[in-house]
């Protein structure tokens, strides 16, 4: 890889990881389950990538390095997803508990 490409990509992964922290401390509390399900969205994008990925390699593709990455890919995205979902559905259950009187 070239140096500038890669001095590139580090600039663009770190202005992405501030930014994504300014907007995420900026968003009011009302909002966080519809941004969860859309990140839960977006994490299920980059599942189908790995599958894609994967089956790639296990097609007859490059190397079984890329097929690990890809298996990798599918296991972090999957956590992500789960546990996505299992917290969104916590917060609409605290929520619709407030809503009958503060049950639980």
């Amino acid at each position: 890889m070239d140096p500038t490409m890669l001095l590139g990509s580090i600039t663009l992964f770190a202005l992405s990881i501030f930014l994504g922290f300014e907007l995420i401390t900026k968003v009011p509390a009302t909002l966080h389950t519809p941004l969860m399900s859309g990140a839960n969205a977006i994490s299920g994008i980059s599942i189908v990538g790995a599958l894609v990925g994967a089956n790639v390699v296990y097609a007859g593709g490059d190397t079984l390095v890329s097929g690990i990455l890809a298996f990798i890919a599918v296991v972090l995205a999957m956590i992500n997803v789960v546990g996505g979902f299992a917290v969104t559905n916590r917060m609409l259950n605290m929520i619709a508990g407030k809503k009958r009187g503060g049950n639980r």
